[in-house]
Parts: C-alpha cells; structure tokens; sequence
C-alpha cells in the first residue's frame, strides 16, 4: 500500500467502517481470551459489533453471551449493565459481561474505549490497527482501571497496514500496571 491510501484515509470525512474479522483470526483471538481464564459459566461474553458473527458465532460453548449491532437496531452505545460484579471474586455474577471482545469500528475509537470502559467488564479485546493504539488511548484504558496485558501484531489481506489485538484486564484493588506484564506476540500468517 502507498502513501497516497494513507492521505486519502486521513483526508475522508465518512468512516468505513463495516470490515469483517476472517473467522479463523477471529477464533484465534478468541482463544487468547479463553486461555486468560475468561471461561467461568458466570462470565458474559459481549459482541459490540456482530455484524456476520464471526466474533459471536465462536464464543466458547456454554457461555451466556449477547450481542450488539448497529445495522440490526441493537446499537452498543445503548447497552448498559448494572453495577459491575467481577466474575473472579467468587460472587454469581451471570447477568454481568465479563467480557467485551471484537473488531470496533475505527472512526469513533475514542468513544467506543470510554464506553467499553463504563460497561466496566473484567476483560475487553479488540482488534484495531496499528496506529490507532496510541499513547492518550494507553492512558485513558488505564486510568479507567485496566491493563494492556496482551498485544498480538498480525496483518488481514486488503486491510490498510498490521492490526493488534489489544487484551485489557481490569486492574483489582492494590495492584497496579506493573502486576499485570504485557506479552507482545506476533504472527506471519496474512489472514483473508
């Protein structure tokens, strides 16, 4: 990709936003978040954004799992939740999303992190580029209480320039960015 694709993506005043996750990046992504421990049957996946389900088709088996999606009428911005139980400190907490996971639409970024952040899940993970993890946005997830405590590089076919799947753990009273390590991985497969 040249230089002039990036201009013109800088320079546009609509968002493109609708980009499908290939379903097995999407399962890869979502098997990072189920060897983080995030499997308890009290534990509520969310997919802010189900567009074709690749996200939300593959969630682990007999989670309790919802969904939302602008162009069916279910818009994220909307979904709300009562005041957080964790679904790590021993408590039944089935009706609280514990985790917020999938590919946001780009163009309102910042929006979509501050609404993650009130839903207030123990985990969230998104699949965003590479430039859109910028060093305000580390702040603000940590100041909201969480931890980036994975980035996985990878790269989709005809998507402009490498992604990161951002893993972002909710930070418990005492502990601090430290006690939570960040794994950096990466992969050579170009996903299509």
């Amino acid at each position: 990709m040249n230089s002039d694709t990036g201009h013109k993506i800088k320079a546009r005043t609509d968002g493109n936003d609708v980009f499908i996750t290939p379903r097995k990046l999407a399962q890869m992504h979502i098997a990072m978040i189920e060897d983080a421990g995030y499997t308890d049957d009290c534990c509520k996946w969310l997919d802010p954004c189900k567009n074709n389900g690749s996200y939300y088709d593959q969630f682990p088996e007999g989670q309790p799992k919802v969904w939302c999606e602008i162009l069916d009428g279910k818009d994220f911005y909307d979904y709300k939740q009562s005041p957080h139980k964790s679904c790590h400190d021993g408590r039944d907490a089935r009706a609280q999303t514990g985790v917020i996971i999938g590919n946001p639409p780009y163009s309102i970024l910042d929006d979509w992190l501050k609404h993650t952040c009130e839903i207030n899940p123990d985990c969230f993970s998104y699949l965003i580029g590479q430039g859109a993890l910028t060093t305000r946005r580390m702040e603000m997830i940590e100041k909201a209480g969480y931890s980036i405590t994975r980035l996985h590089l990878t790269k989709v076919f005809k998507w402009y320039g490498m992604s990161y799947i951002v893993v972002c753990e909710k930070m418990w009273p005492g502990r601090t960015a430290a006690d939570y390590p960040t794994q950096l991985t990466y992969d050579r497969t170009v996903w299509r």
